[in-house]
């Protein structure tokens, strides 16, 4: 106890001892005020005794306990808050949520044949219309093969022309052979004729039969070529099209790929699009809730851009087996759960609506509900944007 007293004493003089240091050099005891120099003052009457001034107290002191009050009122508020969030999230039973982004379907637009970029209609950012021209390839090369191919036709549909009319010469020929061998025959019969001319008689019919044959085939033979040429034709005629480039869906452009001037191989890429027919908020879930859903059930999404908006959504999609959760979601202690993915997409007539203003990488919350019967509250009913 004395041992305490003593060192009350002592941190006592010393904040006296700073309380006099903190004061102005010309406000001490003993010196003339004004003065710029430390020159004694004496006193009136030596007799009359002033009374001690109470030291003031140390700022240090008074200011670190500031700190630490707001810090504590600081801590409850937050602990207050946090807690009000929660019940928000915990207020309606038989709906969860969890954080995800929006996202779309990609599609690659690619060249079907190789040739060179002449012309990339929109920019990154801009909407493309199903149908609309995204790009174009230089024509010269498929042009001038088309020409060939055509002229190949053409000349296989002549050949076919010519060898129907070989066909009918040949049969001509067979049908004058058989007639005469039957007067040959004849002949011989009678001993007006040889057995020699016979012979020859019928080696012309023979002949004959086996020329018509041959025509036959050639007919066969250009009809085929006939079939190879446009065929051909109708390829390239395809390939030409291809040419032009066209986006097969309502789309908004991601990534411009190339520019004109270009040398692409079939298949080389010029522009990835975002599919706005199919968007779409991944969202993880416990096993205890995913087991709850099925597909086609009802959705909300809530997005941190527009806080007053409530998207309609339905479930497409459950996983089937559990998995780890992205670096995206959560903190690292929820990412060492194993989660099943849910996918939330947004219906048709929706994006038929608002799809212009989709834009993908916007985070937010889609809710679901675990018990059907749930009613959305008022928070939840969908509202979209004007």
């Amino acid at each position: 106890m004395r041992a305490t007293t003593s060192v009350q004493v002592m941190v006592l003089k010393e904040e006296q001892g700073m309380s006099g240091l903190d004061q102005p050099l010309d406000r001490r005891p003993g010196t003339e005020p004004g003065s710029g120099t430390s020159r004694t003052v004496t006193p009136a009457s030596p007799k009359t005794s002033q009374p001690e001034a109470k030291p003031p107290p140390n700022r240090h002191l008074v200011r670190n306990g500031l700190i630490a009050g707001a810090a504590v009122v600081g801590l409850a508020a937050g602990g207050s808050a946090a807690w009000r969030v929660h019940l928000a999230d915990q207020s309606t039973p038989g709906i969860v949520s969890s954080n995800g982004r929006i996202e779309a379907t990609e599609v690659d637009i690619a060249t079907k044949v190789a040739g060179r970029v002449i012309e990339v209609d929109p920019q990154e950012g801009d909407m493309i219309a199903a149908g609309a021209v995204a790009a174009r390839l230089d024509p010269v090369e498929t042009a001038a093969a088309l020409g060939q191919a055509l002229a190949q036709a053409n000349q296989a549909r002549d050949a076919l022309k010519s060898a129907r009319d070989d066909v009918a010469s040949n049969e001509s020929d067979l049908t004058f052979a058989g007639q005469e061998l039957g007067r040959t025959s004849a002949l011989v019969k009678d001993g007006w004729a040889t057995r020699e001319a016979f012979d020859h008689r019928r080696q012309q019919e023979t002949t004959a039969k086996a020329a018509l044959a041959a025509a036959v085939d050639s007919v066969s033979r250009a009809s085929a070529a006939i079939v190879a040429a446009e065929a051909h034709v109708a390829q390239l005629k395809g390939d030409l099209a291809d040419d032009t480039i066209v986006s097969p869906v309502l789309a908004r452009v991601e990534y411009r790929l190339v520019e004109p001037g270009a040398v692409l191989a079939a298949g080389g890429r010029i522009l990835t699009l975002l599919d706005l027919s199919d968007v779409y908020m991944t969202i993880f879930l416990s096993a205890d809730d995913a087991g709850k859903l099925a597909i086609g059930d009802e959705a909300r999404v809530v997005l941190d851009a527009a806080p007053g908006d409530v998207f309609p959504a339905t479930i497409s999609f459950v996983a089937a087996q559990a998995q780890f959760t992205p670096k995206t979601v959560e903190t690292s202690i929820e990412r060492e759960k194993l989660l099943f993915r849910v996918r939330l997409r947004a219906p048709p007539e929706t994006l038929r609506t608002i799809g212009s203003r989709v834009k993908t990488g916007l985070r937010g919350l889609g809710y679901v509900r675990t018990d059907r019967n749930a009613s959305w509250p008022a928070r939840l009913v969908v509202k979209l944007p004007e």
